[in-house]
C-alpha cells in the first residue's frame, strides 16, 4: 500500500517529524537537565549543622528588635558626618586636612 520511497519524497514525513520529535523530546531532555541544576541549588543551600543550630527562624523578629533597641539608645543628637576622600584626592592629605579643620574648632 504505502511505498518507502513515497514516504522518503513526503516532506511531512522527511522534515515535519523529526522536527515534531526535536520539539517534544528536547522539552524532556531541558527538564531533566534544570532538574539537576535545582537539586544541586538546594543541596548547596543546606546549612552546616552547628551554623543552623545559631540561626534560629523563630527568633529572627526578636534579633530585629533588640538590634532597634540598640540603636535607638545610642546618641545621634552629636552625630556628625565627615566625607571621606573622593578617588582622585589623597587620602593621607585628606585626612592632614579633616584633622586640622576638627582641631581648629575644638
Amino acid at each position: 500500500m504505502f511505498n518507502i520511497k513515497v514516504l522518503q519524497r513526503n516532506k511531512t514525513v522527511k522534515y515535519g517529524v523529526p522536527m515534531l520529535l526535536l520539539v517534544v523530546g528536547g522539552s524532556f531532555g531541558l527538564r531533566e537537565f534544570t532538574q539537576i541544576r535545582y537539586d544541586s541549588q538546594k543541596i548547596r543551600k543546606k546549612l552546616d549543622p552547628s551554623l543552623e543550630a545559631r540561626v534560629n527562624v523563630e527568633r529572627q523578629p526578636v534579633i530585629l528588635e533588640e538590634e532597634y533597641e540598640k540603636i535607638r539608645e545610642l546618641n545621634l543628637e552629636e552625630w556628625k558626618n565627615i566625607r571621606g576622600p573622593r578617588p582622585w584626592e589623597d587620602s593621607r592629605e585628606y585626612q592632614e586636612q579633616q584633622r586640622s579643620k576638627q582641631s581648629k574648632k575644638d
